[in-house]
């Protein structure tokens, strides 16, 4: 396998990779470790770059290293060298071209179960290139690390690289998707407000690093709580990408709430269409049942006791999460990355003739009447080009 060193300013020891074994550095040295699906070299930079190719001014001449020019044989291993030639088979009408995707808390419980979906192709489609690049933080680099060799060990064939750091200026070079999952935990007996001010910050930071480097249409979806302000904090730092490109995740609590219509109507999940989550991803969310429908019925006519839907039906949806913690110890992780595959796949498909999903978005110019200048959920359609829609024939519940 071809062996790379990388050299910063801070690294004490190298990383070598060997078919046989695997070296690690100190975690100094981790902090810039870069996994490329292509195998090509990496270059010893000031800064660890994390890029497909590295100009020639960014290399420290004093380090005897010969680098080929990007335009050159990229260096592979074993089947590698046969599959996953990626400049010629983008050649090809195989593949869609390759798309970048950040990851932040890359090497948290959620992403453990987002990522290989991502890699499989069962997010974006069976012939979608894709790039993951994963951000997580010094305390976390060496199981970022094993993330890393996870997906290596995986062989899917539409991931051709993954890339790893601490720096999200780096990181988020370029994306296309960011999905910023990264944020301190919810515990139990925590409120999502309790986390803004450490939470805040982290998304200030990253909102200002996708300004800075990432591509100007990057969708961002964020998950870390409390997400509707997070999402705000990150857009009021990223002026130069549009606003409606922001989402909170509030998939999670829609399918929450049609798993409950569900069984309260005694049909299956799949039955129950044009759910609204209103508002915040918290007890304070309104789930919508008068305009949801079940069959194509409105729920109040398929359930009949009003005051279940009035009362237990919302109090459950609103504190499934807080019940889950205390039965588990932990935040939702699986249920969370199914929903951020749902929220993706909404945005990237049209959605059904009158049908809606719901997502926190930015509420300037919306028609319900809500604040302005907030991040809120609500009804939500797409066209399949990654931006929603607000459609107008919906109201308000009277709980609003």
């Amino acid at each position: 396998m071809g062996v790379a060193e990388l050299s910063t300013s801070y690294t004490k020891t190298t990383t070598r990779f060997h078919s046989s074994q695997l070296s690690l550095s100190s975690a100094s040295s981790r902090f810039s470790d870069h996994f490329r699906r292509s195998f090509r070299p990496i270059l010893r930079t000031r800064n660890a770059t994390i890029s497909c190719s590295v100009a020639s001014d960014q290399v420290q001449t004093q380090i005897p290293v010969q680098a080929e020019s990007p335009k050159g044989k990229s260096e592979c291993y074993g089947v590698f060298c046969l599959t996953y030639d990626l400049r010629a088979e983008e050649e090809t009408k195989s593949w869609k071209k390759l798309i970048n995707i950040a990851v932040s808390g890359a090497a948290g419980m959620i992403s453990n179960h987002l990522l290989f979906k991502l890699a499989s192709g069962e997010v974006f489609g069976p012939n979608q290139l894709i790039a993951l690049r994963l951000l997580g933080s010094e305390r976390s680099i060496e199981a970022l690390e094993g993330v890393a060799m996870e997906l290596e060990d995986s062989l899917f064939p539409l991931l051709r690289e993954v890339s790893i750091g601490i720096n999200p200026y780096e990181v988020f070079q370029d994306a296309e998707w960011a999905l910023l999952i990264g944020a301190k935990p919810r515990g139990p007996g925590m409120e999502r407000a309790d986390l803004l001010d450490i939470n805040g910050q982290i998304f200030a930071e990253q909102g200002k690093a996708l300004n800075a480097v990432a591509s100007r249409n990057v969708k961002v979806i964020v998950v870390g709580i409390p997400c509707n302000t997070n999402a705000l904090i990150c857009l009021k730092n990223a002026p130069n990408i549009p606003a409606n490109n922001f989402h909170a995740l509030t998939w999670l609590d829609e399918n929450r709430a049609k798993c409950q219509l569900a069984l309260k109507a005694g049909v299956f999940y799949d039955q129950v269409s044009n759910m609204t989550i209103w508002g915040n991803h918290s007890t304070t969310q309104v789930p919508d049942f008068l305009n949801a429908r079940i069959n194509g019925l409105p729920v109040k006519e398929v359930i009949k006791d009003h005051k279940l839907l009035e009362e237990e039906f919302t109090e459950k949806v609103q504190k499934r999460g807080g019940v889950l913690i205390q039965k588990w110890g932990r935040s939702s992780a699986a249920s969370t990355a199914v929903s951020i595959v749902d929220a993706i796949k909404s945005l990237v498909t049209p959605t059904p003739e009158g049908d809606w999903f719901s997502s926190g978005v930015y509420t300037n110019g919306n028609p319900y009447g809500i604040a302005e200048d907030i991040v809120f959920s609500m009804p939500c359609r797409s066209k399949g080009v990654a931006f929603c829609d607000l459609p107008q024939d919906t109201m308000l519940p009277g709980e609003m």
